[in-house]
């Protein structure tokens, strides 16, 4: 089964089609960066990473952009309350964000784009908007003019008269039309500002997104992605700018766009003041257990976050880790597997392709995990015909997982807890040497060795020490 998606703008699952056979265009709205993100964001940022995990696992080459708003009105507001500059604050929370994706898993983006790096760029768009009659002036202020632009709605799917203006949308008298969005924002006395047509200020929320995404990916890339709580207004106003600017369509052959995180049955949301963020889930938990809890619901459900939810979570990844950790010790090493024929690597495809279906990709590796560990009790019992199809398993178990982005390190012994276990074994020898037990003694100093202890015998007592590389 090719690869099936449930796309946002046809409201249905649709095969994935990108614009190139062997490459895929991706641009994810990142985080406006004036506070440390919340578990219910952080989910959406753990599921695109899976995306393009998987994207890239099917043979595709993928080019992932993400953007930083570090210019915005939250980010002023709390620029002023910690008593810094706004630009100190967003690098501060930049830097904050980055550090718990890299907890969790998350890779870095192949383009970071910081709005304020890109002001000239959004300048132009809006000129050019203006110049089209897409947009207009006021006061130092530049509107989208929302009923100028055929189909404004189409991909939140509303009618202007059924549209209420978003969150981030200011009222303002000179507005033509009450869902008139800012393209351009006046400057106010203290707040940063940038040189314009239409003197100085700062570009608005949703023009950054529509100009970043088609400088480095152009019109009509593959796929566009968010939190659900995005599609209106900011995406459906990407998606008006984007295409009233350069006359194309699509500006997105693709909308996919993660489900929320639920707090005591409300949306988790800063505005709310009901948020856990990750950095608290990552203090109580690793952060592979909230990787698995991210991701054991597909991504398009509501989810609700609760301490049994991780403890759940955390139950099921240790089975996992138990699993490869048992598999290590009996077969000496694991390694992913990607040629040998497995019924599970196809259900977990079959499961994926359809519409990134994880719950379903999660059971099929705790099937693997349950028939493991029953190989295993065969083969630790001598059943050397269970060896075979056990290597196949943890092989395909690594390969699996690894595209849900864990990995599965070998355990490592720290120095000091080596030479306590080493010392102990030691006495062991000495006890048994008392006992005239030579046999039992004589193994202790044979294991010992084969490990690369090397014991000498001296009349105050055994010391150890390790073999040298060359022998």
């Amino acid at each position: 089964m090719s690869l099936r998606v449930y796309d946002s703008a046809a409201r249905s699952v649709v095969p994935f089609e990108p614009a190139h056979p062997s490459r895929v265009s991706m641009y994810v709205c990142g985080p406006t960066v004036y506070g440390l993100v919340h578990i219910g964001n952080a989910r959406t940022f753990l599921w695109f990473d899976l995306i393009r995990r998987y994207l890239t696992y099917r043979g595709f080459e993928v080019t992932f952009v993400m953007n930083y708003t570090d210019v915005d009105d939250k980010i002023i507001e709390r620029a002023r309350q910690e008593d810094v500059d706004e630009e100190t604050l967003a690098h501060r929370y930049s830097e904050a964000f980055e550090g718990d994706m890299k907890a969790l898993g998350v890779g870095a983006p192949d383009i970071l784009a910081r709005a304020t790096e890109h002001i000239p760029d959004m300048v132009a768009a809006v000129e050019g908007l203006v110049e089209q009659g897409f947009a207009y002036e006021a006061d130092g202020n530049v509107f989208f003019a929302v009923e100028r632009f055929d189909g404004y709605g189409r991909l939140s799917g509303r009618s202007l008269e059924d549209m209420r203006a978003g969150q981030r949308v200011e009222p303002h008298p000179a507005k033509q039309h009450p869902l008139d969005f800012a393209l351009w924002k006046a400057a106010k006395e203290g707040e940063p500002s940038w040189s314009s047509p239409w003197g100085p200020g700062r570009p608005g929320w949703h023009i950054e997104c529509s100009v970043m995404s088609i400088r480095y990916l152009g019109m009509g890339f593959d796929l566009h992605g968010g939190g659900s709580d995005l599609i209106f207004p900011h995406h459906e106003n990407e998606l008006a700018q984007a295409e009233a600017l350069t006359g194309e369509a699509p500006f997105v052959r693709h909308w996919l766009h993660s489900g929320m995180v639920q707090m005591q049955s409300e949306k988790m949301s800063k505005s709310l003041g009901n948020i856990v963020t990750a950095r608290q889930a990552l203090d109580r938990f690793d952060g592979e257990v909230v990787r698995m809890w991210a991701l054991s619901g597909s991504y398009r459900t509501q989810v609700v976050f609760s301490e049994q939810a991780l403890r759940d979570a955390a139950a099921a990844y240790d089975r996992w880790k138990t699993f490869h950790e048992s598999c290590a010790h009996l077969l000496g090493s694991v390694a992913a597997q990607s040629e040998a024929q497995d019924s599970y690597r196809d259900r977990f495809i079959a499961a994926m392709d359809d519409d990134f279906n994880s719950s379903v990709a999660v059971a099929v590796i705790h099937d693997l995990v349950r028939e493991g560990n029953g190989r295993l009790g065969a083969v630790e019992r001598g059943d050397s015909a269970e060896h075979g199809r056990l290597e196949v398993l943890a092989g395909t178990f690594i390969e699996l997982t690894s595209v849900l982005g864990f990995a599965f390190a070998p355990q490592v012994v720290s120095d000091e807890l080596a030479g306590s276990l080493i010392d102990y074994l030691l006495e062991l020898r000495e006890q048994a040497r008392a006992e005239r037990e030579f046999e039992r003694a004589d193994e202790i100093r044979k294991r010992l060795g084969s490990m690369g202890v090397v014991i000498e015998d001296t009349p105050s007592g055994a010391r150890w020490r390790l073999a040298s590389p060359t022998g």
